[in-house]
């Protein structure tokens, strides 16, 4: 991965578009400021992050609704079904 100051980045930006990623750092500190992403990478990198995004929510929701007692006598599929009436709808 290329890395470049944020004054050169914005003063070339041209240059960069047709990378699949810059680093954008500080130059006096080192550190990271942001990450450029060509167009055609973006959708990847969109459908990556919301792919974690959900599995993070569903492991999250396993145990929602336990440690209040919310799901009391239900059974597995009652609760899975009641958790997605909850947060996916």
């Amino acid at each position: 991965m290329i890395r470049v100051g944020v004054r050169e980045f914005t003063k070339n930006f041209s240059k960069y578009q047709n990378i699949d990623m810059v680093e954008i750092i500080d130059k006096k500190t080192d550190e990271v400021k942001g990450i450029f992403i060509s167009p055609e990478a973006a959708e990847k990198v969109k459908d990556l992050l919301s792919k974690r995004k959900k599995e993070k929510i569903e492991g999250i929701l396993k145990f929602a609704g336990i440690a209040n007692g919310a799901f009391g006598d239900m059974d597995v599929q009652d609760i899975k079904r009641k958790k997605r009436e909850k947060y996916y709808e």
